[in-house]
């Protein structure tokens, strides 16, 4: 059977989806870790830090060498350290004398996975053929969510069957998936950015000012989706008092499906509303959402603001990137890779704050997971003023350009 770019995307939707796995399983178990290994809250972020940290890394070494190494191998390469991280997960944390090197070390491997992935799936997804560019990114972004949703479904009936005792063998079952997808990108049609054409180098890239603006909406779109993301699963377990069960489905499994109805939303409207006002409108929905879940006093309703969240952060990282590759056409993989990068640097930073503001802001000695989520309402906050300024920026370049028409027309 001849694979065609239907294959291609296929194989994203299983990157994506194996990206939700990496990002959020560990997080679904930082309650039994704590029980099982003795870990601290300090630790538990610590984790997060790592994951994202190194993909910071990977993102920064692929905005330099992705063109040259070329698609499939950087995809394909990512797969494997993907399946291998999670393998490294069933097993060092219980053989090696310190379970929490064990987890460093599988942390860090999935993570060399995750962040050549976020190099290589988007300008994969931009490449494909298409006259809709932004509804297929956003579409393609949705499976992330669907992934999330994956994860706290199938982990919460795994763990109610099996037990919560056998979550190794839950990290060996998510391995598979990556491997499927590594299979899929030996053979399906790639094509790459910028064929034939002159692709701006990182320098032009980071002399544009705009570009400015899109790197600091990448990094606060990241923090924002990840404080809530990351913390989620932790907070409805130990301030509301639930079962991890009914944690995971109130807390990741609500905040996924409400950002993949979002991605898949955005991305039926995309032609129709102008992708600046969807991300303004976004940021002041995230807002109302923090507010929500930290000052609101009653539990379910301050739940409630953690769906709100992924409903409002949806559109946020898929539409950064597509209005940042529509203002520069140019800019190539690198350009994917300095957005990857900071969208990155959001999500390792926006977890360890709301952490460090948890034990800053602790009740009785106990860090507040509540309390300390009321910092992520910074990260909103930055976006709505970025997109006012880029806004701003673009009313007064059609302005120069209406002008400019009208003495020719002279």
């Amino acid at each position: 059977m001849k694979l065609t770019y239907k294959h291609t995307a296929i194989a994203c939707y299983l990157s994506y989806i194996t990206s939700a796995v990496i990002n959020n399983l560990t997080s679904l178990l930082f309650v039994t870790f704590q029980r099982e290994f003795g870990l601290t809250l300090d630790q538990l972020a610590f984790l997060i830090v790592m994951n994202f940290g190194v993909q910071i890394f990977v993102d920064f070494i692929g905005a330099k060498f992705a063109d040259r190494i070329g698609y499939r191998r950087i995809v394909m390469a990512s797969h494997v350290f993907a399946a291998a991280g999670l393998v490294f997960l069933a097993f060092l944390p219980k053989i090696l004398p310190s379970a929490f090197i064990g987890l460093i070390i599988s942390a860090f491997t999935y993570a060399v996975g995750s962040g050549l992935m976020e190099v290589i799936i988007s300008p994969i997804t931009e490449a494909l053929p298409s006259e809709a560019k932004a509804s297929s990114m956003s579409f393609m972004h949705s499976f992330y969510c669907w992934g999330c949703v994956l994860v706290a479904v199938v982990s919460t009936l795994f763990f109610k069957f099996a037990g919560i005792e056998n979550w190794s063998v839950l990290c060996l079952i998510w391995a598979l998936l990556p491997v499927s997808a590594l299979f899929l990108f030996k053979f399906v049609p790639i094509n790459q950015l910028c064929e034939g054409e002159e692709k701006k180098p990182l320098t032009a890239l980071f002399r544009t000012g705009v570009m400015w603006l899109f790197m600091i909406l990448m990094a606060c779109s990241g923090a924002a989706e990840q404080s809530m993301a990351q913390w989620a699963s932790y907070f409805a377990e130990t301030e509301l008092g639930v079962t991890k069960q009914t944690a995971d489905l109130l807390g990741p499994c609500t905040f996924a499906i409400a950002m993949g109805i979002s991605r898949v939303a955005f991305a039926k409207i995309t032609k129709k509303i102008d992708m600046k006002i969807c991300l303004l409108v976004s940021g002041i929905l995230c807002i109302v959402s923090y507010a929500m879940t930290a000052f609101i006093p009653y539990s379910y309703l301050s739940l409630a603001g953690c769906a709100l969240c992924g409903l409002s952060v949806g559109a946020m990282w898929p539409g950064v990137l597509s209005l940042s590759a529509e203002t520069n056409p140019s800019g190539g993989t690198s350009m994917f890779a300095i957005l990857a990068l900071c969208g990155d640097v959001g999500c390792f930073s926006g977890p360890e704050a709301i952490a460090r503001a948890a034990s800053a802001l602790s009740a009785d000695g106990e860090p507040s997971v509540k309390a300390g989520l009321s910092v992520g309402i910074v990260f909103p906050l930055v976006i709505v003023a970025a997109v006012l300024f880029l806004m701003l920026l673009s009313k007064r370049k059609n302005g120069e350009n209406f002008a400019e028409n009208s003495q020719m027309g002279k």
